[in-house]
C-alpha cells in the first residue's frame, strides 16, 4: 500500500494544501484517510485535500512525499485520474 502527497503549495479558503492520493485504488485511499481522521467531505474527485498543518501527519502516517507533477502522473498511470466537472467532489466516495 502506498499513498502519496505532494507538498502544501495549493492556496485556497485563507491557507495552503496538499493532494493526497493513491496509485492503486480509491479504497486504499480512503482507509489511509479515515485513520488520518480527514473528513469525507475533504474528497475531491480523484484525491483528498490535505490542509499545511496536517502535512506532517500524513507523511508521519506513511505517505510519500512527491512532486505534485508525480500525483498527476501516478493518478493518470493508475487509471485514477477523474478530470474537474465529470465526478462528484465528494458526494460519492465510490471506489
Amino acid at each position: 500500500m502506498t499513498i502519496y502527497i505532494d507538498p502544501p503549495t495549493w492556496p485556497g479558503h485563507g491557507r495552503l494544501w496538499s493532494h493526497l492520493v493513491s496509485d492503486v485504488s480509491y479504497e486504499e485511499l480512503h482507509t489511509f484517510a479515515a485513520r488520518l481522521g480527514v473528513p469525507p467531505r475533504a474528497f475531491e474527485r480523484d484525491h483528498y485535500d490535505i490542509p499545511e498543518q496536517r502535512y506532517a501527519d500524513a507523511v508521519r502516517a506513511g505517505a510519500v512525499e512527491v512532486s505534485s507533477r508525480e500525483v498527476v502522473r501516478l493518478l493518470h498511470a493508475a487509471g485514477l485520474r477523474r478530470p474537474k466537472g465529470r465526478y462528484p467532489s465528494w458526494g460519492s466516495r465510490s471506489s
